[in-house]
């Protein structure tokens, strides 16, 4: 599988080659690709990353073994059930169990009333096996052989990629140190995330019924989105509030955007973008007569700083003319605030599924 179609116009979501930072030992080359993604997450927050790393055998082996842990039956994922609440982000979470949005008052009530309007999603989360306050949930290895052993090479590729993507973005902000980031970035706390959206009939979403994934901004660092041939994916147009374009599948890319707390770091000189996954844009994306949605894959890599790590204005970003937005919080304390209505503290007895 892995990511394919036409691109989009570069005007909506930017297009950069990061090749030129891979290849290059030239600062002055480095810096101007630096300021390319940098202003791409200024304009819109999220790009397209061409030549970012990864082989297109290791992504297509990664979509395929998403593929075969979701054809598992119900029993057999809930092997790695996700932990109850929304403390732990890890191992198996059947269709309905989370619901994602942009609220952050945490008031019990209204996430009652978001969660009359489920997301048809299934997920798996993989993390780092040294992050003691995120345990990784497994499978048993006689249900699916393999799994283990590469999610967790996949997970640390992944962080390759990310790492060098925020050296290039601490240049492109203007500061000296490209290691700057980096020092609050270990690996550790990032998610490997498997995502599955199961056929649903178009109708359930046209009433409002149910949901793929509604509009939200991530909350951590930087995202990395690898996703299928079926479309979906929307990001808010940066000129018109409220109005989202489709960040149409792109051949061997990745999809990169802002997170909230770099958002806070850079003081809004980087955009957090609202995005969703609704219906896909085209008509192929159906299918018979009751235009059933195709099964869509997709696999973001969640860039976190570590726990502890407190977000305050970079030196940068600051001036008379810009003066600091936010409080310092640290990452542990801002991922509370908006994952306390994620998952139920007491899950449904009954999965839905």
């Amino acid at each position: 599988m892995g990511s394919v179609g036409e691109a989009p116009s570069p005007s909506t979501i930017p297009v950069i080659d990061f090749s030129r930072w891979n290849a290059s030992t030239s600062k002055a080359e480095r810096l101007a690709v630096a300021k390319e993604l940098t202003d791409a997450c200024r304009r819109v927050g999220f790009v397209y990353i061409i030549n970012h790393g990864l082989s297109q055998e290791l992504l297509d082996e990664a979509f395929d073994t998403s593929k075969r842990l979701f054809d598992l039956s119900l029993e057999e994922k809930m092997q790695a059930p996700h932990p109850d609440g929304p403390e732990v982000h890890r191992g198996y979470s059947y269709p309905g169990l989370e619901k994602v949005s942009q609220y952050m008052d945490g008031d019990e009530h209204v996430g009652e009333q978001l969660r009359q309007v489920g997301d048809c999603k299934e997920s798996y989360e993989v993390g780092s096996e040294e992050n003691a306050q995120q345990p990784n949930v497994w499978l048993p290895e006689s249900t699916l052989p393999g799994f283990k052993d590469f999610t967790t090479r996949f997970y640390w590729e992944c962080n390759k990629v990310a790492q060098s993507l925020l050296q290039a973005m601490t240049l492109g902000i203007g500061l000296d140190d490209a290691e700057y980031l980096i020092k609050y970035h270990s690996g550790h706390n990032n998610q490997l995330r498997l995502l599955h959206y199961p056929p649903v009939p178009a109708a359930q979403f046209e009433s409002q019924a149910a949901a793929r994934m509604p509009a939200h901004s991530d909350w951590g660092s930087i995202t990395l989105l690898f996703q299928d041939d079926c479309g979906g994916l929307e990001v808010e147009d940066p000129k018109t509030p409220g109005k989202f374009v489709p960040a149409t599948p792109m051949t061997g890319a990745c999809v990169m955007n802002v997170g909230d707390l770099l958002m806070r770091w850079s003081n809004d000189y980087l955009k957090s973008t609202l995005h969703r996954v609704t219906l896909p844009a085209l008509s192929d994306r159906f299918e018979g007569d009751q235009r059933v949605t195709r099964a869509r894959y997709s696999i973001p890599y969640f860039v976190s700083a570590d726990t502890e790590s407190l977000v305050e204005c970079l030196p940068a970003c600051t001036d008379a003319q810009h003066p600091v937005k936010y409080e310092p919080v640290t990452q542990d304390v801002y991922r509370k605030v908006r994952a306390k209505l994620q998952y139920p503290t007491t899950k449904p007895v009954t999965a839905a599924g």
